[in-house]
Parts: C-alpha cells; sequence; structure tokens
C-alpha cells in the first residue's frame, strides 16, 4: 500500500467510523452471528468472523459465502436468523455508545470542527444507529458502504465523506477501529488515529498512524493539540 505524506496537527475536520468506533456494536452483531451459525450447524469461528469486520455488505457476502463453502442458502438463512437475534436485543433500545465519543464530539462541536462519519455500513443503517443513539446531531455528513464502488481498504469511503464536508483531507483525521478502516484512511490522504475493537492493529500499517489509543477518552485529551481546542475557564 502506498501510503501519502501524513497530515500534522492541527487539524480542521474529523471523520469517524460508526461501528466498534462510535457504538458498541461490533461484538453483538459478531455474537449474533456466531449463535444463528451455531443453530444452523456452520462452523463459523471467531477468527473466521473477524475476516469480515471493517468491510462493506458485498465484499463481507464474498467472503462469508467462501467461508459458507458457497452455499448461498446456507448464509442467507444464517444471515436471516443474525438479523433477528439483532432485533430482538436491539428493536428498543440502542447499540451503546463507546467510552469517551460524547465527550469528545462535544468538544469538536462546541469549537466548530466539522465531523463526518464514513462507515462499511449501509447508509441509511448508519442514520438509522446514530439517531437512535443520540449521536445523529453531531455530523454534518454520513457516508455509507452502499455508496461507493469500492469500501474499506479502498479510499472511497473517506474521499466520500471529506467531500461532502468540503474539506481538505490534508488537514484532516480519521478515528478508525478496523485493520481495514485504517488503510482506507490512510489512502485517503487522512492522518489516523485508531482505538481498536475486536482486532489489534497491525504492525504494517500501524507505523503510519497518528496514534493508537485504548479508548475515545484518550483522543478526548489530545484534543488541545489535535484541533486547537482551549477549553473555556
Amino acid at each position: 500500500m502506498t501510503v501519502p505524506i501524513r497530515p500534522v496537527p492541527p487539524f480542521s475536520a474529523a471523520v469517524f467510523d460508526m461501528d466498534g468506533l462510535l457504538l458498541d456494536s461490533e461484538r453483538p452483531v459478531r455474537d449474533a452471528w456466531l449463535q444463528a451459525a451455531a443453530e444452523h450447524g456452520v462452523a463459523l469461528s471467531v477468527a473466521d468472523y473477524l475476516t469480515v469486520v471493517g468491510r462493506n455488505e458485498r465484499d463481507s457476502h464474498a467472503l462469508l459465502l467462501d467461508l459458507f463453502g458457497g452455499d448461498a442458502a446456507s448464509l442467507g438463512a444464517v444471515r436471516q436468523r443474525a438479523d433477528g437475534l439483532l432485533a430482538e436485543r436491539f428493536s428498543a433500545a440502542p447499540f451503546p455508545v463507546k467510552a469517551g465519543a460524547r465527550p469528545l464530539l462535544d468538544a469538536l462541536r462546541d469549537a466548530k470542527i466539522p465531523c463526518a462519519v464514513a462507515s462499511s455500513t449501509g447508509h441509511r443503517e448508519v442514520e438509522r444507529r446514530l439517531e437512535h443513539a443520540g449521536l445523529r446531531g453531531y455530523f454534518a455528513a454520513i457516508s455509507g458502504g452502499d455508496e461507493v464502488r469500492h469500501g474499506k481498504p479502498a479510499p472511497d469511503l473517506y474521499q466520500l465523506a471529506t467531500a461532502r464536508l468540503g474539506v481538505d483531507t490534508a488537514r484532516s483525521v480519521a478515528f478508525e477501529d478496523s485493520n481495514y478502516g485504517a488503510r482506507a484512511a490512510l489512502a485517503a490522504g487522512l492522518a489516523v488515529v485508531v482505538v481498536p475493537d475486536l482486532k489489534p492493529p497491525e504492525p504494517a500499517w500501524q507505523s503510519h498512524c497518528l496514534a493508537v489509543l485504548a479508548s475515545l477518552d484518550d483522543a478526548y485529551r489530545h484534543r488541545s493539540v489535535w484541533f486547537g481546542i482551549v477549553d473555556k475557564p
């Protein structure tokens, strides 16, 4: 992967992944898929499932179909059951918001730093999940995995998000949790902060990132250096 020269702070815009970064959704989705697969007698391991984390629906489907030995009927049945389990558990309550997300988003909003979401999840579902969690109002633009030809790790989603914000990628920073997402943002020319969720960062691209943090609480503590935010006395 060719990595552009990394932008340096202060940044004038921020782009966020959603699942596993803003919302604690990757674990329940994973667990629903593993349960559904087990109920249908399909051997789907955690390691197998992790290969699709961070990919859009089209790419995930192709990877899963291969894992299911090309059995589209079984894959469809497992997907339907997984969707049903998630609906049972989260139709009334939203996915939990990850630690540090609200303080960071509040600080960026107060400082008038424009923010967007670049998620492999489809646009309408991104809107629904963010609205349900009370986060939609923080974002001036949304780009979903169903809106680009090439999903993460291609740069398309981040290019779309920054274009919709009307900002320069060289003055923007991306917040990501997945390998695919970090590579996508780097390829688009953004600085990248990684907050790992289900998958650890990979040394091959970790060295190109601005930071690898334990949580968005840590990102909030960098708000002055990264965004020039000075708290009011």
